[in-house]
């Protein structure tokens, strides 16, 4: 199972995003906790892509690649963004960030995922979860 999606980056498109995360649900009978953590690790992480790699740029796409191993399911998400330095993200727990409305994504797809992989210096991050 091999599923690709790419969406202009326009943070009303993230519907679009999820909708195919319940699509792949539904045809792969994900159990209902392993479907939220995909649902919101890949909204976090797509999020991310338009706002902070690609600026709310539409002119610029965020390309979505979903696949399946035998007990695995891989999300890639990639912007056209410089990327980031994914090693140094302050931690979103530490009281003098407790009450930062931003900054919890990556913090997010890392609970949730059972590994994050980054590429191209942050521009490309990869979540994965056992079945």
């Amino acid at each position: 199972m091999e599923k690709k999606l790419e969406i202009a980056s326009l943070r009303k498109n993230i519907r679009l995003v999820e909708a195919l995360i319940d699509e792949i649900s539904s045809k792969q009978e994900l159990k209902a906790n392993i479907y939220g953590k995909i649902l919101i690790g890949t909204v976090e992480a797509v999020n991310n892509a338009i706002i902070h790699g690609n600026k709310s740029n539409p002119e610029k796409v965020v390309n979505i690649k979903i696949y399946k191993t035998k007990k695995e399911l891989h999300i890639v998400v990639k912007d056209e963004g410089e990327g980031f330095d994914y090693r140094n993200i302050p931690d979103p727990t530490a009281p003098e960030n407790i009450e930062n409305i931003h900054g919890r994504g990556v913090f997010l797809m890392t609970k949730l995922s059972d590994k994050v992989e980054f590429y191209e210096n942050g521009s490309i991050v990869e979540l994965i979860y056992k079945l």
